[in-house]
């Protein structure tokens, strides 16, 4: 009733801009705006250390942990992030020029890209999940490692990459939606009980 007094009151007039957004209105992050989240279950093979890619529509991923990995979900101490993954390998060394992304490493769904260390003496490894080029790593972690656990999906992403154009939507695809993600932790948090 209330609705249709302004609607009447406003026939033939500008409406407040107080009387134009309802009460009622969830306002979302940039990420949840402009990136379409995808998950990876228990990646390199080990149980509960599940990923989040967030695929923007440029085709640029962020790759961060999921809401249900251990880190996050146990809010864990991280002690070290190591992003030296190999003896000739340090992901922090990456270095990118051009539209081209030229001199980017090229990382396959299995590519480490970082260890984490916890005070618990837990060590995780995260994957790249998706084939691409590596644009950045977010090295503020290293300075601030509770980004990580604080703000996941944004200033605590791990790494920025650009997978190939011809397979970019079809990576995509193969991945676990929200909802699909959502009924999974929920049966296996089920189980657990």
């Amino acid at each position: 009733m209330e609705e249709a007094k302004v609607n009447n009151r406003n026939q033939g007039k500008s409406i407040p801009i107080e009387d134009s957004i309802g009460n009622g209105d969830i306002y979302q992050s940039v990420t949840e705006r402009y990136y379409t989240p995808r998950y990876v279950l228990d990646a390199g093979n080990k149980k509960g250390e599940d990923h989040c890619i967030l695929f923007h529509s440029n085709r640029i991923c962020l790759i961060t942990l999921a809401e249900s990995h251990p880190i996050i979900k146990e809010k864990k101490s991280i002690v070290k992030i190591d992003f030296h993954v190999s003896t000739n390998v340090d992901r922090l060394k990456n270095k990118v020029t051009g539209k081209g992304k030229h001199g980017a490493q090229f990382l396959q769904a299995s590519s480490p890209l970082c260890f984490i260390e916890c005070t618990d003496n837990t060590k995780y490894t995260v994957y790249s999940c998706i084939k691409g080029k590596l644009v950045e790593m977010n090295d503020a972690l290293i300075e601030n490692p509770k980004l990580l656990i604080d703000k996941p999906s944004a200033e605590g992403y791990i790494a920025i990459v650009l997978p190939n154009i011809t397979n970019s939507e079809q990576q995509k695809e193969e991945m676990l939606t929200r909802e699909d993600y959502r009924r999974i932790i929920e049966k296996r948090e089920a189980e657990v009980v």
